[in-house]
């Protein structure tokens, strides 16, 4: 599902942290680079503060990211990309991210850029299917 805000967010079979395993080792199988984990709840506990499980993974390769950026240098402001693990209130647990089409539009990225987006978009809906279990065709 996307909001009007342009993150896609989908439900996850598995906790947060098995979700981000699996998002990193689905990423690293598709010849992607991981550079960031981080874990947010754990910086809460850091300052006594409590936060309900959220790690956010960033990820990606400059193959991808390159041309995006060639098109409109600031797009590096959403690159690489990133997925979110997240558990709600009642316990389920999510994984969000950018589409990569909103990234297109915020930028006002060109035809130039179409291939790469289409496929940046293609390989989240595949890595993202791996992490939270879900068939996505």
């Amino acid at each position: 599902m996307m909001a009007g805000d342009g993150l896609i967010t989908v439900q996850s079979r598995f906790g947060v942290t098995e979700t981000i395993d699996r998002m990193a080792e689905a990423v690293k199988r598709a010849g992607l680079r991981v550079f960031a984990r981080i874990d947010h709840a754990a910086g809460a506990r850091d300052i006594g503060a409590s936060l309900r499980p959220t790690e956010l993974l960033i990820f990606g390769n400059p193959k991808g990211g390159t041309p995006l950026m060639q098109d409109r240098q600031l797009a590096g402001i959403d690159l690489p990309v990133k997925a979110l693990a997240w558990e709600d209130e009642e316990g389920k647990v999510w994984l969000s991210y950018n589409d990569p089409h909103w990234i297109a539009e915020r930028h006002g990225l060109s035809d130039a850029s179409r291939k790469a987006v289409a496929a940046i978009a293609t390989g989240m809906d595949k890595v993202v299917a791996a992490a939270a279990g879900v068939d996505k065709a």
